[in-house]
């Protein structure tokens, strides 16, 4: 891919750097949502029917058959209520740090595994060095919990095993977006609108709510943020970067997230830096990094 004009340029890597700082928000908001008693729960349904209740005027308007459509049902279930539910709840039990290297510094090590086996895109040599290094990153943050034996580690390494089958579920919706190419902006609502269908009868019916313990202010920033700024504000942002970088250049700008987050969960959430977890957002930054840059011409 051909550099673009500079000034396209640096609009796209204004864009990708917000997306990348959204991202690394929702993590860190979702932790704070868990010290003013709100549950996963809550913060699900906060996310979904805010978001639902922006798009639903956009969605009077889709392409007919659309409602019936199983593939765009498979996506939602799967990129919308199987992925905010399994991210909440791992973001509940364990560390912000933890989610930015199981979520977004995981993400090009299980999509490139994934498109490999169901794509058949067998990756190039140079991308398995960047691979190495997020599956060695992974393994420096994941190593204490395993070894570990107090009540706190297990519980850590509960929420990260959450994390990482929400990574899954995330690379699974992203290669399957690839396989059916789908029109993102119609994708963006139906994900919203069905996956807050879904859900909201189920979280008003069944499922444990604390939202009466949280200030209004709590309920309010988090349905903002996550809701609008989070589901679709970001996305656009994306997009936009992608539009203009391309897919590679952008995965490698948003390979900060793992750093951000960690640093900013010190300060913020007054999570411990250790040496175990510095190490890790590094491999995993880095390798993010090298399995997202462009590669040289002769290498295409």
């Amino acid at each position: 891919m051909n550099a673009p004009p500079r000034p396209a340029a640096l609009q796209g890597y204004l864009a990708a750097l917000s997306t990348a700082l959204i991202w690394a928000g929702f993590m860190l908001l979702a932790r704070v949502a868990g010290q003013h008693a709100l549950t996963s729960w809550d913060v699900v349904a906060l996310r979904l029917g805010t978001a639902a209740l922006v798009l639903l005027p956009f969605c009077f308007q889709l392409p007919p058959g659309t409602w019936r459509n199983p593939r765009l049902w498979v996506l939602s279930l799967t990129g919308g209520f199987l992925f905010l539910n399994l991210v909440y709840a791992g973001l509940s039990r364990a560390p912000a740090a933890h989610g930015g290297v199981f979520l977004s510094g995981l993400q090009p090590f299980i999509i490139t595994m994934l498109a490999w086996w169901i794509l058949g895109a067998r990756p190039r040599r140079e991308r398995m060095w960047g691979l190495l290094a997020i599956a060695l990153g992974v393994t420096c943050v994941a190593g204490p919990q395993l070894l570990g034996s107090h009540a706190a580690s297990a519980s850590t390494l509960q929420g990260d095993l959450l994390l990482v089958c929400a990574s899954l579920a995330w690379a699974t919706y992203s290669v399957m977006v690839r396989k059916w190419v789908f029109d993102v902006w119609l994708l963006t609502r139906f994900l919203a609108v069905a996956s807050a269908l879904v859900y909201i009868p189920i979280y008003l019916f069944w499922l444990p709510k604390n939202l009466a313990a949280a200030p209004w202010s709590m309920l309010a920033l988090q349905a903002v943020y996550q809701g609008v700024i989070t589901t679709i504000v970001a996305m656009l942002l994306f997009l936009r970067a992608i539009s203009i970088l391309g897919p590679e250049r952008t995965g490698a700008i948003v390979a900060i997230v793992p750093v951000v987050v960690g640093l900013a969960a010190v300060p913020l959430l007054g999570e411990p830096l250790t040496l175990w977890l510095i190490g890790g957002m590094v491999l995993v930054s880095g390798g993010a990094y090298l399995a997202a840059r462009p590669l040289p011409t002769p290498l295409r």
